[in-house]
């Protein structure tokens, strides 16, 4: 339990709630914080509600304890899984909660109801982070605002997403506190012989290569991708695009389709899902991002991290992560997005590592990961001692 004294706060049981370890921003950037605060010395475990996936980002060996409710989309299942979580949270006694994501956020919430503290004692005060500008339906936004009372804090990470969650009435602006992804600027670091040696083993030549990461989904915006990408490709024949996203659902075929009807043929390479994300941005010369709606994008600040030039659509936290720091484009229109790769493309090439080489410094100076581990942990810390 946390002792207080003074301004000193010890070691704090921290409980983390998220939908599944499925390979994504928000479940890196979770797990990325758990084996942070561990290392700090609190003690950590997770919550996790869906089953197993196919693919999933190793827990950290570092965690306490861990629990998977295997929810499925069955009231009895859900149900289920309410009752082992309440009982794994009785057992571990959490001294704080903190939910990502509206599935997790809304179960933690509903926890709160159904008693997660033993007998005698305080139930852990919970905070929620919101990871999109865009959660979902107009309902979800209803449930964000009904159950508002049960979390202590809801945070969002990027601007754009809090004003947007207060505009909708989803979260009183009181309530709202903005605390950004952070980024690991040591394993995010570019290295001239890695890249080398991944230029060879993908047989780049002296092809200029654009890399897009993330999930084939209709937030990525891939079609407006593709058509700008044409028009790249129309004017600079040696231009290439790699995508390294998992192909999720029927849309990734769609999309597929519509890079060989632009005639795209050799000059897309599909990479599918990948973990050696440090190689790859090495291996390009540029990021670029498409996108029509985002939070505050993990590959991005990865990309920035690695030196690269950005070009990215001017989409919900992208601008406060990119800053001046990189080419930013109205979403859905691919001839300007066409034109800002372009340009970015017929700049001198010491141009471009400048531009690299203060994306690096703008993310080492303000979103190192372990910067927001600091804000996290003290933002925990206040919560407790109920001065936020």
């Amino acid at each position: 339990m946390v002792q207080i004294a003074g301004d000193r706060v010890g070691e704090m049981r921290i409980a983390y709630v998220l939908t599944s370890l499925g390979v994504g921003g928000a479940e890196r950037q979770v797990l990325a914080l758990a084996e942070r605060m561990a290392a700090r010395g609190h003690a950590v475990s997770l919550v996790v509600l869906r089953a197993r996936q196919a693919e999933e980002w190793p827990a950290p060996s570092s965690l306490v304890r861990a629990v998977r409710l295997d929810m499925r989309k069955t009231p009895a299942s859900f149900l289920a899984g309410l009752w082992k979580a309440r009982r794994f949270l009785r057992e571990t006694r959490p001294d704080l909660i903190h939910s990502h994501t509206y599935p997790a956020n809304m179960t933690a919430r509903l926890l709160r109801l159904a008693g997660i503290a033993p007998l005698g004692c305080a139930p852990a005060p919970i905070v929620s982070t919101i990871h999109n500008v865009y959660e979902g339906s107009w309902l979800r936004m209803l449930a964000y605002r009904l159950t508002d009372p049960l979390s202590r804090r809801t945070t969002a990470v990027s601007q754009a997403a809090a004003d947007r969650f207060v505009r909708l009435k989803a979260i009183p602006a009181r309530k709202c506190f903005v605390l950004a992804n952070g980024i690991d600027t040591a394993e995010f670091a570019p290295s001239p012989e890695r890249r080398a040696r991944a230029r060879e083993e993908m047989g780049a030549g002296d092809e200029f290569v654009w890399l897009a990461v993330g999930r084939i989904v209709p937030a990525k915006d891939y079609p407006n991708l593709l058509r700008a990408f044409a028009q790249v490709h129309a004017a600079l024949p040696a231009a290439r695009l790699w995508i390294a996203g998992e192909a999720a659902g029927s849309g990734a075929a769609e999309v597929q389709a519509l890079a060989a009807e632009l005639g795209l043929g050799a000059s897309v390479r599909w990479l599918g899902l990948r973990r050696d994300m440090p190689a790859l941005l090495d291996a390009a010369d540029g990021f670029v991002l498409a996108s029509a709606w985002e939070g505050m994008p993990l590959a991005v600040g990865e990309a920035m991290a690695m030196e690269k030039p950005v070009v990215a659509t001017d989409v919900g936290g992208v601008r406060e992560l990119v800053g001046d720091a990189g080419v930013l484009v109205p979403a859905k229109n691919p001839d300007s997005l066409a034109q800002a790769m372009l340009a970015l493309m017929r700049n001198p090439r010491e141009a471009r590592a400048s531009l690299g080489r203060s994306a690096r410094e703008r993310i080492q100076s303000l979103f190192s990961i372990d910067a927001k581990a600091d804000e996290w942990e003290a933002l925990y810390r206040a919560v407790l001692e109920g001065k936020r």
